[in-house]
């Protein structure tokens, strides 16, 4: 096995149970006054945050930290004319930090790749650099598996008309590169840390004070951005990595997405519908849009990105994907409530508990999921930066600097748009949004709920003084079910309280006669969470769910909620006896037999 892999699968560890708990922070001017303060201020919120991250039995390495940054203009034509390379002006090339092998053959056989693939995709590379790193402070372990570092340096086509065209076509290169380079089995190494024309990520297997001390490039006067985004990463029981270290390419996480499972399967099954005019031919080059392999971290990176290349704004995708808990939200108006309910038939929500900071390099903000468990903090100062981290404190600031300071509310939005020169309210930020379709019009035109539906003919009965005993018994209730759960649940109308945990042995290593679902477990966080409770804190637990064909994620049409409502996922005789007799257009049943 090359040493700088994660193991493949075997005995108990499985690569998909990859996940993060870190810190994470960021710090912006935002006028959008470029300087190389930001960033070194930004390295010091990195530093601070040092006691959220981990390392290995090695002190000096460490699970991951990295940091992005806008493309640094003035400090990429300066290295660039070193390497006989003429920049044109900003937003006219993309430049990206890719980790490649330390063989020097190979890493020049990979750049051939990767040329071709541009050139392919009627783009071209103007150049490569070698990014300047000094590895003195990393531990064995870490320089171990150390990628090279290179730069590459690609200019944009005439045809492009805007920057996220231009991005799209990069994104495009990146996926077919990672095929003829990574997934033929040529370069292991290869990972593209970021490749945009916007902005730049710097990331390693490092502790956060070996982030500037690794990076040359960083410490350098001419090196400027109006944003940093940092993170320090505390791998739960999990292998770090190189490219494992965040920030991604839009998103630094600190927590869990407890739905993983369930998010990949959805996009895996939907990708296959995925059309998008503004992509093109190139839609089919992209798939798979996720990286199965990755942690959580990065497949949610991965989905922000496909949603908000293919139209979305970055603050309508991150509402998609982290909704508002909007079924029991007496407050909230109807139009946002028709917002969440349409999306929730195209996406289902990627729940955490997880705070997610996010930037496309002209706006950065922070949102936490319904649950708010990863609380954040945030300070404006009278010199116009906003300075947000996993807690108070990450950088000094004094007193009478401070204009206003906060924390991120569970599904409230905090965005600072730097092209506006201001924070943009919750409220604000997404009332455009919520108010760009008529989403009301269109479910009350196209979604069905079980209550609206024809009553079946085929609903099933209990007779006879022994069925109930005997149906029990065929679905596995146990005498302790009986007295411990059902009955407390039927006498008080609430769920029975028990400590954490069961000794119930596993299924598979039972030598009791066990039922088909006792088999199947629902995956929990690796780390301790507060118990919710879905009857005192119903704001935020939904069961609502919907039935039917999905249709394209990428291209929203009024039919996209042609889809039957669920309140429940648990269905009485009657309501299951509705949707076996369902006649209405574009549904059908089919009734299949699962004795075993």
């Amino acid at each position: 096995m090359t040493r700088h892999l994660l193991p493949v699968k075997q005995g108990l560890y499985d690569p998909q149970f990859e996940h993060d708990a870190c810190g994470v922070g960021f710090v912006v001017q935002m006028k959008g006054l470029a300087s190389h303060d930001i960033v070194q201020q930004g390295l010091q919120i990195l530093c601070n945050l040092e006691h959220r991250g981990a390392c290995g039995s090695e002190i000096n390495t460490g699970d991951g930290a990295g940091i992005l940054v806008q493309l640094p203009h003035r400090f990429l034509r300066k290295v660039a004319a070193v390497e006989g390379i003429e920049l044109p002006e900003p937003g006219e090339y993309g430049s990206g930090l890719i980790f490649t092998s330390p063989d020097a053959d190979v890493r020049a056989e990979s750049r051939r790749r990767f040329e071709s693939v541009a050139a392919q995709m009627g783009q071209k590379v103007l150049g490569w650099r070698d990014v300047p790193t000094d590895h003195s402070t990393l531990g064995a372990t870490a320089q171990a598996s150390e990628p090279f570092m290179q730069q590459v340096f690609i200019e944009r086509s005439a045809d492009l008309d805007d920057d996220l065209a231009f991005e799209r076509k990069l994104y495009v290169i990146r996926k077919l590169a990672h095929n003829v380079i990574v997934e033929s089995g040529y370069d292991t190494y290869w990972y593209p840390a970021s490749l945009s024309c916007r902005t730049m990520v710097y990331k390693g297997m490092l502790t956060p004070p070996q982030v500037r001390e690794f990076f040359l490039d960083l410490s350098d006067a001419d090196f400027e951005s109006a944003l940093a985004l940092v993170h320090s990463r505390f791998s739960t029981n999990t292998f770090p990595s190189w490219a494992r270290s965040h920030p991604y390419r839009y998103i630094a996480h600190n927590g869990e997405i407890n739905t993983l499972r369930g998010n990949i399967n959805w996009m895996l099954a939907r990708q296959s519908m995925f059309e998008s005019n503004l992509f093109g031919d190139d839609m089919a080059k992209v798939k798979p849009v996720i990286n199965v392999d990755g942690s959580d971290s990065t497949i949610f990176d991965n989905a922000l990105e496909l949603l908000v290349l293919a139209g979305r704004s970055l603050p309508h995708a991150v509402m998609m994907m982290v909704p508002e808990p909007w079924t029991g939200h007496e407050s909230m108006d109807d139009a946002s409530k028709a917002f969440y309910e349409y999306h929730a038939c195209l996406m289902e929500p990627w729940d955490g508990p997880a705070s997610v900071a996010f930037t496309d390099g002209s706006m950065i903000g922070a949102v936490l999921d319904r649950n708010g468990l990863r609380p954040s903090r945030y300070y404006v100062t009278k010199d116009d930066r906003v300075i947000m981290a996993s807690e108070a404190g990450v950088l000094p600031v004094e007193p009478d600097q401070v204009l206003e300071k906060g924390r991120l509310q569970p599904g409230r939005m905090f965005l600072v748009d730097m092209a506006a020169g201001r924070i943009v309210g919750d409220e604000e930020v997404k009332s455009d949004i919520i108010h760009a379709q008529p989403y009301r019009q269109w479910l009350e035109q196209h979604q069905l709920t079980l209550a609206s539906l024809s009553a079946g003919t085929t609903e099933p009965s209990l007779s006879g003084g022994g069925t109930l005993r005997q149906r029990q018994m065929a679905f596995g209730y146990t005498f302790e079910e009986l007295r411990m759960l059902l009955t407390p649940m039927a006498q008080n109308g609430v769920e029975a309280i028990g400590s954490m945990g069961t000794d119930t042995p596993l299924a598979v290593l039972s030598d009791k006669p066990k039922l088909l679902y006792d088999y199947f477990q629902q995956l929990f966080a690796q780390v301790t969470n507060p118990p919710i409770d879905s009857i005192r804190e119903a704001i935020i637990t939904s069961a609502v769910t919907t039935l039917g064909s999905e249709r394209n994620l990428l291209k929203p049409e009024p039919e996209s909620c042609r889809l039957i409502q669920l309140k429940t996922p648990v269905l009485s005789n009657g309501e299951l006896a509705k949707l076996q007799a369902i006649n209405e257009p574009g549904f059908a049943s089919l009734t299949l037999p699962i004795l075993f």
